[in-house]
């Protein structure tokens, strides 16, 4: 009998542990020789659940995608994508569709982060006009470009929602997209800017999308799935909310225009840039179709702004 339940265990254990696979296992070819191959040759690209503690959450990875851990995310993006180092600080991993290699100049990923700010209300979501929300945003922009370019960074224009904000009452996630250009160039390379927030008891997980403009409809189409891959532990839950549990200093409308770098001051009706409470916001990452150009877009919590513009070398694309 203890050598039955000995065995049971060991299989629910292996049931509920990431498969880790090979570039090889996952892709079916070789990684291609030189750097770059080198570094994919020592990812681990997993499916299957993945245990996040410090929000208490699973990811549920099915075989449309995998996950990197954040030490193989900051090997993409730093190391393959060339990025500085503090764009892969307090991640949480990485998601990627799984038809493409991370080098593959087709492919798109979102970073996972959590927030543990508190329990984040829905009561604004339906109310909210997003259109006043989304001027209201792109003026702030506007006002503060004078100092971006002052710190030797690009301007940004906001040039509208490329998906309108959406909040789904049964997920409990909220998703909306940006359509950005920086620099001054009106015509210049349009930057998508995709974020989706599954809310929990305690917090929000975060998932910023790294990807080009003319993979709207690809994300779009992959976003109910991505949200599901989202599970919070049991007692985490949205539902599990219970009076006297933390609440976040910010509503839905400030976490949209968070991730826009800038705040909604809850009584006073205007936005400025954010310089306090919110710990990690709005990572914005263009994928170009010949190349990839990398944007970072964040805001952290002492008002850090953009932190440049890097190109990938095109010899890294598998």
């Amino acid at each position: 009998m203890k050598t039955y339940l000995a065995i049971a265990f060991l299989a629910a254990l292996v049931a509920t542990q990431a498969e880790a696979k090979s570039f090889h296992d996952m892709f079916g070819t070789d990684a291609p020789e030189g750097g770059a191959g080198a570094i994919l040759k020592t990812i681990d690209f997993q499916q299957g659940p993945i245990k996040l503690p410090g929000a208490n959450a699973t990811l549920n990875v099915s075989d449309q995608f995998y996950y990197l851990n954040p030490a193989d995310t900051r090997k993409v993006l730093v190391q393959l994508w060339g990025n500085p180092g503090n764009a892969a600080e307090g991640t949480l991993g990485m998601i990627f569709p799984a038809k493409y290699a991370p080098t593959d100049q087709r492919t798109w990923g979102a970073v996972v982060e959590y927030d543990d700010g508190g329990h984040v209300s829905d009561d604004d979501a339906a109310s909210t006009d997003y259109n006043a929300l989304l001027k209201q945003i792109q003026d702030a922009i506007k006002g503060d470009n004078p100092e971006r370019e002052k710190q030797g960074y690009p301007s940004i224009t906001l040039v509208g929602w490329a998906e309108p904000p959406h909040y789904d009452k049964t997920t409990h996630a909220l998703h909306w997209a940006r359509d950005l250009v920086f620099g001054k160039d009106p015509n210049g390379p349009h930057t998508l800017n995709y974020s989706v927030r599954v809310l929990g008891r305690e917090g929000v997980m975060e998932l910023d999308f790294v990807a080009g403009l003319n993979q709207l409809q690809e994300i779009n189409n992959a976003i109910p799935n991505v949200i599901n891959t989202v599970q919070y532990d049991s007692g985490k839950r949205y539902a599990d909310f219970v009076n006297g549990d933390k609440i976040a200093a910010y509503s839905m409308a400030g976490m949209i225009a968070a991730g826009a770098g800038v705040k909604i001051a809850a009584k006073l009706g205007f936005l400025a840039v954010v310089l306090g409470f919110f710990k990690s916001f709005g990572v914005a990452l263009l994928a170009l179709k010949k190349g990839l150009i990398v944007v970072i877009a964040g805001i952290a919590a002492l008002g850090r702004k953009i932190l440049g513009v890097f190109r990938r070398d095109k010899s890294t694309d598998a």
